[in-house]
C-alpha cells in the first residue's frame, strides 16, 4: 500500500499548529504536508518537525489574502514583483525544511487567456530555476471549479500543455484524485495516461473532501491502482476530516496508521 503524508493544515486541527507534527508522528506518519507554511515562523516549523522526527513532503506558494478571494499572483503580469518575491520566499522556506516539492499557485483568470498563460509560464520558470539549485520540484495542480471558481489552472491537459511550454525538467504535474474526479471523472484512465508526468499525488473523497470511506470513491481500488503503477513516493492525505482527525483515520488502521 502507499506510504502516506498528512496535510496538517486540514488534519489534526484540534491542536495548535506546532503540535500537529508530533500528533502526525504519533499516528505513524513519517512526513507531513503544509498548505501555508508562510503563516508561521520557518525556524519554529523546522524545530517542530525535527523534534517529531517527520519530514515535510510539500508546501504551497503564498496566498496571503485567501479569505478575500486571493488565489495567487502567478497569472497577473501586473503583480510580477509580488510573484518573484513569493517564488524566492517559498524556495528559501522549502530549502530550510528539506521539502521536495512546491505547489505553484496560479491565481484567477480565464483558462484560455494568453496573457495569463504567458505570465504563469514565466512565473513557474522563475520558481523552477530557483528550486532546481536545491533539487526541489515545482508542481502544477489543476483545481476544480466547484471549490475554486475562476481559478486559472483547472484542467489536466491544460497543465500538461503549460508544462511543455515551461520546459524545465523539475516541473511536474500534481495529481489530486479529489480535484480530478470533479473536473474530469474517469480518474483511473486519467491517472494511467498522465503517470509519467506526475510528481506528487494527493487524495480526498468527493463530494465533500473527506476521508476514504466518507464519499463516493473506492480508495481500496485507488490505492491498489497507485501500487500497481509502481508509484515510489508519498501519497498526501489532503482531506477535511468528517469528524475528529482520530475518528477519520480509522480507515487507515489496516495500513499501520494509529496512535503509537
Amino acid at each position: 500500500m502507499p506510504r502516506f503524508s498528512a496535510n496538517i493544515d486540514l488534519m489534526f486541527t484540534e491542536l495548535p499548529f506546532m503540535a500537529r507534527f508530533a500528533a502526525a508522528a504519533s499516528y505513524g506518519f513519517s512526513e507531513v504536508e503544509i498548505l501555508n507554511p508562510h503563516a508561521h515562523d520557518g525556524d519554529r516549523i523546522a524545530g517542530a518537525a525535527a523534534a517529531a522526527g517527520v519530514g515535510v513532503t510539500l508546501i504551497n506558494t503564498p496566498i496571503p489574502r485567501m479569505g478575500e478571494g486571493d488565489r495567487g499572483a502567478g497569472v497577473d503580469p501586473a503583480t510580477r514583483a509580488r510573484s518573484e518575491h513569493e517564488a524566492r520566499q517559498t524556495v528559501e522556506m522549502a530549502a530550510r525544511l528539506g521539502v521536495r516539492g512546491i505547489h505553484v499557485m496560479a491565481g484567477l483568470a480565464e483558462s484560455d487567456d494568453p496573457v495569463a498563460s504567458d505570465a504563469f509560464v514565466q512565473h513557474v520558470r522563475t520558481l523552477a530555476d530557483l528550486a532546481a539549485v536545491h533539487g526541489i520540484r515545482a508542481m502544477l495542480e489543476p483545481l476544480n471549479p466547484v471549490n475554486f471558481p475562476g481559478y486559472f489552472l483547472n484542467d489536466v491537459d491544460q497543465a500538461l500543455r503549460l508544462r511543455d511550454r515551461i520546459a524545465r525538467e523539475n516541473v511536474w504535474l500534481q495529481f489530486d484524485f479529489y480535484h480530478n474526479q470533479i473536473i474530469h471523472g474517469d480518474v483511473t484512465r486519467l491517472y494511467r495516461r498522465c503517470f509519467d508526468d506526475i510528481g506528487h499525488i494527493q487524495i480526498a473523497n468527493p463530494p465533500d473532501r473527506h476521508e476514504p470511506g466518507a464519499g463516493e470513491m473506492d480508495f481500496d481500488f485507488i490505492f491498489g491502482l497507485i501500487d500497481d503503477s509502481g508509484w515510489p513516493e508519498m501519497v498526501s492525505l489532503e482531506y477535511r476530516p468528517s469528524t475528529t482527525t482520530a475518528e477519520s483515520l480509522k480507515w487507515a488502521d489496516k495500513y499501520g496508521h494509529r496512535p503509537g
